[in-house]
């Protein structure tokens, strides 16, 4: 089962809730008009891969062992807690953008998602591989859940207030089977929750008077399953999130825009009877550090790399050190 509440809002990008990530918590998006970077009419190509590897188990606000985690006990269940080993994530996230320049645009993102996934299973030593305890691997790579967000911008003439209303859909493979063929892989860990999500959000951006190159921005998405799915033999429902970022860029230098952000995710307990209950959701903050480099025309790449400030996650789990993000965007 997954133990995994991560939150990977990137620098210059970040925006609501997840697009390619929705199954581990992250908070990615490529949404430039939403930042101030890019607002001129017409349409925009985006492709973007992030690395996301999570192997640091994680309780309450501190790090722990995985021999101590084995010796802890599922409250939810009564049974011993699951010790998983690492969570290696690659998403490859293309996105298609259009805006007419006046009042809306429109994004749709369509992430595919290549994990990669070991536990000990319950009732280990927090050291050895023993399938009879439920250890298994799991690896594979597909569709995950397609995201369709529009957006008004229509409030001022400076188009620096807008907000945001789309859907998660249940595009991504919710059947996937352990290595073994026989172990069936948590809801959480699967390439799409089975759900449509509602997003609504509200962003704004300008710049600091008297200080014309530097701007800043700010965020906030909420984001919710609107119904259960059925899945691993029982219901399964991700649980509501909240994403909050604010932060600046400085656009002083030819050929270069740095950019800082921090990030705040909070998000519930998934709920189902196939849902982990009692190690998923919690509270997390991040810095993220990055830049956008204009290549030519209407080329540009940008890069992102984040580490965590605050992470306090319920019952035990996976947590990363840090998270990476390349990507190109080109506008016509």
């Amino acid at each position: 089962m997954n133990k995994t509440f991560i939150a990977a809002a990137l620098a210059a990008f970040a925006s609501s809730s997840a697009l390619a990530c929705a199954s581990c918590g992250c908070s990615i998006n490529t949404d430039w008009d939403a930042q101030g970077v890019s607002s001129a009419a017409g349409w925009a190509l985006d492709a973007r891969i992030d690395w996301l590897d999570q192997n640091r188990l994680w309780m309450g606000t501190h790090s722990i062992a995985p021999t101590r985690a084995a010796g802890l006990t599922n409250t939810q269940t009564g049974d011993p807690a699951e010790v998983e080993l690492y969570t290696k994530n690659r998403y490859l996230t293309l996105t298609a953008d259009y805006n007419d320049g006046k009042t809306w645009g429109v994004s749709v993102a369509v992430p595919v998602i290549d994990r990669r996934h070991a536990t000990l299973g319950t009732g280990s030593d927090g050291v050895d591989f023993d399938p009879d305890n439920g250890a298994y691997t799991s690896s594979g790579t597909g569709l995950g859940d397609v995201r369709v967000v529009g957006r008004y911008f229509g409030f001022r003439d400076a188009h620096d207030l807008g907000v945001q209303f789309g859907l998660k859909l249940p595009t991504g493979s919710k059947n996937q089977l352990g290595n073994d063929g026989v172990s069936i892989v948590d809801p959480g860990l699967q390439r799409g929750t089975g759900t449509t999500d509602l997003i609504l959000g509200v962003y704004g951006f300008g710049a600091f008077e008297g200080h014309e190159d530097w701007g800043y921005f700010g965020q906030a998405t909420v984001q919710a399953a609107l119904e259960h799915s059925t899945m691993a033999g029982g219901t399964y429902k991700p649980g509501d999130n909240l994403s909050l970022s604010v932060g600046a860029r400085y656009v002083g230098i030819e050929g270069f825009v740095p950019s800082a952000q921090l990030n705040l995710r909070i998000a519930k307990r998934d709920s189902g009877s196939a849902a982990d209950t009692f190690a998923t959701g919690g509270t997390l903050v991040y810095l993220t550090l990055g830049g956008m480099v204009p290549v030519t025309g209407g080329l540009s790449t940008y890069a992102n790399v984040q580490v965590p400030v605050y992470q306090r996650v319920n019952g035990v789990q996976l947590t990363p050190r840090s998270i990476f993000s390349l990507g190109a965007r080109y506008a016509f």
